[in-house]
């Protein structure tokens, strides 16, 4: 098992009983590397994580937080440095009485913040997983463009992206056929 980059644990036993429990993380040098290094940043991240802990019900607990980073990810085409601001409002829901779904085929619950009540809620560890979900998964430095890759066998005309698209062909259809004259 790895380290985690970032963990900040509480326990949630200790947590008080009809009080929330508020919190202000930021991580220090040495664990804005390691997040760098865990989420393939070029440089250590900004990033602040605040937000409480609070009952809901008897048993269960919510988090309601704010996440604000600056992070550097490698251009997807280039790698070239590409900035990225991230803030967001974090929602998790820890249920007690929760229950692992079960069968060959099962259906997505709707709200995707519902997770087990464990009994450490490591906090950094959610930080570090909201800005992972946060970032662009293809980050590019302005002005740069995929292209268009063409193959083709020797003596053949490649085919081109815009070939494959299935309507593309009828804007010079009807060019071709021209416009129906008027019976009137």
């Amino acid at each position: 098992m790895t380290a985690l980059p970032f963990s900040h644990p509480v326990r949630s036993a200790a947590l008080p009983g009809k009080r929330a429990f508020a919190f202000d993380l930021v991580p220090g040098p040495d664990e804005r590397a390691a997040i760098a290094a865990a989420l393939g940043l070029l440089e250590p991240p900004a990033l602040r994580f605040s937000g409480e802990l609070r009952p809901v019900g008897r048993k269960d607990v919510a988090l309601e937080a704010r996440l604000v980073a600056a992070a550097v990810q490698p251009c997807s085409v280039t790698l070239a440095p590409v900035p990225a601001r991230v803030d967001e409002v974090v929602a998790r829901r820890y249920l007690a009485d929760w229950v692992e779904p079960e069968g060959d085929e099962i259906e997505m619950p709707e709200d995707d913040t519902t997770e087990p009540l464990p009994d450490v809620i490591d906090l950094g560890a959610v930080a570090v997983e909201a800005l992972a979900l946060a970032l662009p998964l293809y980050p590019r430095a302005a002005g740069v463009d995929l292209g268009e890759a063409v193959f083709g066998p020797p003596g053949t005309a490649p085919l081109r992206d815009e070939d494959l698209r299935p309507f593309s062909g009828l804007a010079a259809l009807k060019d071709k056929l021209g416009k129906p004259e008027d019976k009137g």
